[in-house]
């Protein structure tokens, strides 16, 4: 069975330098960034809307659980990187549905908050990786019961309650420290940058949409 990504002790494949090991999972990042930037520029959200959200949802999760299984479970940085697009992509579909509801400058605003809360815990997650290590069950705990709250508010009482937004963005900023935190501990070959990037790049967006929402309630 394969390792897990965060686990990997040794490396299957070559060594690089720290140096690219970090310039790889930044470009990776701006990769998928970019993608969701094109589809957001590009693609009308009337037809996304459209679509029934059953199909729609069902879609969405299929596409990111088989480019979850690929990039969790090659060992070729190639193969994890397509594994990563099957991420990417659904991600821009909501992306481009959540943004549509904003004025363009909001939208902005909260691209620029949730760099420069990224680029903070990034830092902290170098300085402290023992420290987010220690949180992340509690992280996984917290996450797990903010859905359940959310679902049962949306489903069953037809609200949303604003401290679930700021539960969610704190959360986040968690896994950000400890994803990068850890990408720094495991093997620096081509394949676990981009897979770290991967799980990077989920923290980030879950990130954005959130900060989104405070940015538009206010």
């Amino acid at each position: 069975m394969e390792e897990k990504i965060f686990e990997r002790k040794q490396a299957n494949a070559v060594v690089i330098s720290s140096r690219l090991y970090n310039l790889t999972i930044g470009a990776v990042l701006c990769w998928g960034f970019w993608v969701n930037w094109m589809m957001v520029s590009t693609i009308p959200v009337e037809p996304l809307q459209s679509i029934s959200p059953l199909i729609f949802f069902i879609g969405y999760f299929a596409s990111c659980l088989l480019g979850i299984y690929l990039f969790t479970r090659s060992d070729n940085a190639l193969i994890s990187f397509i594994g990563y697009n099957f991420v990417v992509i659904p991600f821009g579909l909501i992306i481009n549905i959540a943004v549509s509801r904003y004025n363009p400058d909001l939208v902005v605003e909260a691209i620029k908050i949730t760099g420069l809360v990224t680029g903070i815990m990034m830092v902290l997650g170098t300085l402290f990786p023992k420290f987010f290590a220690k949180i992340s069950g509690a992280l996984t705990i917290s996450l797990l019961i903010v859905i359940g709250v959310e679902l049962f508010q949306i489903f069953v009482l037809g609200i949303h309650q604003a401290w679930l937004d700021w539960a969610v963005v704190m959360i986040f900023c968690g896994y950000i420290g400890y994803d990068w935190g850890r990408a720094n501990q495991i093997p620096k070959t081509l394949d676990n940058a981009v897979d770290s990037a991967a799980a990077l790049y989920m923290d980030i967006i879950n990130l954005f949409l959130r900060i989104l929402r405070i940015l538009g309630r206010k």
